[in-house]
């Protein structure tokens, strides 16, 4: 939790909260549990809590079946397995110098270790580069979505990662940072039908201002913030000597978090220490409905607070807050099971179903149009997506297709998410023409989409451009690379439309690359790439400290740098010529030195054939 914040939020927001959440009460799932006489935070053993010694009798578990799972039957989160998240979080610190601050190894290497387990769980991942408002050399923020449930009703859950310099932070805020990881990956596990998207968010640069998830929230849309219906967040959960408190606790947003800690027997209170000193407070400010548990950091335990949860009163709820003894001896288990357990059934309350949906998948192909000469082939990649239910398998096949062309698939089939290469291949003797073909994807339900191939006229050339999505305005499909860079991004704007992407602008040694491939058709006297280059700098020599490359495959086409800064955008062009009946890789990479950023903000990208 950063120590002060100039501003502070109101304690209410109930007006916003009630117009944006529906009232959540407890489920009879929720309130089932007998309420037993609270444990000191302390305690060895915590009766309360699901998974404790002592704790009510459990069912035993029948294992994940994706799509079983419903909204009462949300899971009981293994603490031991978050606390084994802290061990590596701690470890880490300890390899880099006792901490995980932002600027530093310790925080790209806490980013790594989460993005890899998240990555292999299933989610979409995502690094965002803080590019304006964060501490020089500050890491990227995390965010990792999970693709099922209606992708306009979005609850996100959140903590920051990074530490302050004087310790490793395993409370503060590895404890929000491994329950949230630890419940991502439970959630993928148990694979339950989802009503609604959930994402999860690791912000950088809290320590310093809340500056990673300012400027998150500032990089949405106003219509993908309209999308999140609620964002909780979780800074100090496992405080020694806490309390157990809710952000907003009489809002409706905190109702599922508060139904559960109550039946418990906690009787949370109102976070007031926490208050505008977290990362809810960037959602806040932009009327987004907030909550989350805290367990308190260097304020005082009241007597009342003591009689009621244990511990010691008149002393900090965290003596290690923001010092290096803040590891994982630092780590109150009974807290952190009682908040994981709780975000658990927060999430499984807002956003998984009741009923299963039928099972689904989508089905895409990129490219969706391919010119050849008679005797050519073309490629296209068939991409799907489970959209509900557990994966499938697809069977793949074409129709359409004329006399002398032949369309095979690599593989045949697949298992919904993963992918297929789809040939089409021509003889010498298929007519010229322009021919849509249907391509099906078979599994518990049928899917179809669109392949468009031109066959050419001996020596003919139809003209056509051939970058998708070279203006950006549609998500980050079919780049590669570093695709955090591309979005509306607060401190700079695009050539057209809404959105860009900003390579560079960190001040501090980094590379940023964005890739697409393309074929470049056979026939074509012509090819010319052409593309909008915004390029400012704080570098005051004419020295070429930071570049710009444009590369086909691994030769490097142009290079520019710092020196070419310019006001507004400037049309560059590039002759592709020498490339043309080539299937190539096109990459834009920006490198900066260690000081004085230099941003280069590429829009309205094109591949022009004639």
């Amino acid at each position: 939790m950063v120590l002060r914040r100039l501003a502070v939020a109101g304690v209410s927001l109930a007006a916003t909260l009630q117009a944006a959440v529906l009232a959540l009460a407890p489920t009879a799932a929720a309130t089932s549990q007998t309420a037993l006489p609270p444990h000191p935070p302390g305690a060895a053993t915590a009766a309360a809590d699901r998974d404790a010694p002592g704790g009510p009798a459990r069912a035993p578990a029948e294992g994940p079946v994706a799509g079983r799972t419903r909204a009462a039957d949300a899971p009981d989160i293994d603490v031991t397995k978050v606390q084994a998240h802290l061990t590596e979080l701690n470890a880490i610190a300890t390899r880099n110098g006792g901490t995980r601050k932002s600027s530093g190894q310790g925080y790209r290497d806490s980013v790594a270790y989460a993005k890899a387990k998240l990555q292999a769980a299933g989610y979409t991942v995502t690094e965002q580069p803080c590019t304006s408002g964060c501490a020089t050399g500050a890491g990227p923020n995390l965010i990792a979505e999970w693709p099922q449930g209606d992708a306009t009703k979005v609850y996100m859950f959140g903590s920051h990662l990074d530490s302050v310099g004087a310790g490793p932070g395993i409370n503060d805020n590895g404890s929000g940072s491994a329950a949230l990881l630890e419940t991502a990956l439970t959630l993928a596990q148990q694979h339950p039908a989802m009503a609604s998207r959930v994402r999860f968010g690791w912000w950088t640069d809290e320590e310093q201002g809340l500056n990673g998830s300012d400027f998150y929230v500032n990089s949405l849309s106003s219509a993908e913030r309209s999308k999140i219906k609620a964002y909780y967040n979780f800074d100090m959960i496992a405080s020694l000597n806490g309390g157990y408190f809710i952000n907003h606790v009489s809002s409706a947003a905190a109702q599922p978090m508060k139904a559960y800690w109550d039946s418990l027997g906690l009787q949370p209170e109102e976070n007031t220490e926490g208050a505008g000193r977290s990362d809810d407070y960037s959602f806040e400010q932009a009327g987004i409905p907030t909550s989350g548990y805290a367990m308190g950091a260097s304020a005082r335990k009241t007597s009342a607070q003591a009689a009621k949860w244990g511990g010691t009163a008149n002393r900090a709820y965290d003596s290690c807050y923001h010092q290096s003894c803040d590891t994982t001896s630092n780590i109150n288990t009974t807290g952190l099971n009682r908040s994981v357990d709780g975000i658990a059934a927060t999430l499984w309350k807002i956003a998984v179903a009741d009923t299963a949906p039928a099972n689904d998948f989508s089905l895409t192909a990129g490219p969706a149009t391919g010119s050849v000469d008679p005797g050519a082939s073309a490629t296209s990649t068939l991409s799907t997506t489970t959209t509900s239910g557990p994966p499938q398998t697809v069977a793949l096949s074409a129709s359409g297709a004329p006399a002398g062309v032949t369309v095979s698939f690599s593989p045949a089939s697949v298992t919904s998410g993963g992918s297929s290469t789809m040939t089409i291949a021509t003889t010498s003797s298929a007519a010229p023409g322009t021919y849509p073909l249907t391509v099906t994807g078979t599994g518990s339900v049928t899917h179809t989409t669109q392949y468009t191939l031109t066959i050419k006229g001996a020596g003919g050339c139809t003209a056509q451009q051939l970058i998708a999505n070279g203006g950006f305005e549609n998500g980050t499909t079919p780049w590669t690379g570093d695709t955090g860079v591309i979005g509306a991004h607060a401190g700079q704007s695009a050539h057209s439309g809404g959105r860009f992407a900003w390579l560079g602008g960190y001040g501090s040694s980094a590379t940023d690359t964005l890739s697409q491939s393309v074929t470049v058709p056979a026939g074509c006297g012509k090819a010319t790439l052409s593309y909008w280059l915004h390029l400012d700098t704080d570098e005051t020599d004419r020295v070429a400290y930071d570049t710009f490359k444009v590369k086909v495959g691994s030769t490097t086409l142009t290079t520019l740098s710092n020196t070419a800064a310019a006001s507004g955008y400037t049309q560059r062009t590039l002759d592709l010529t020498p490339y043309i009946g080539q299937r190539i890789t096109l990459t834009f990479t920006a490198t900066e030195d260690s000081s004085l950023q230099t941003s280069f903000v590429i829009d309205d990208a094109t591949l022009q054939t004639g």
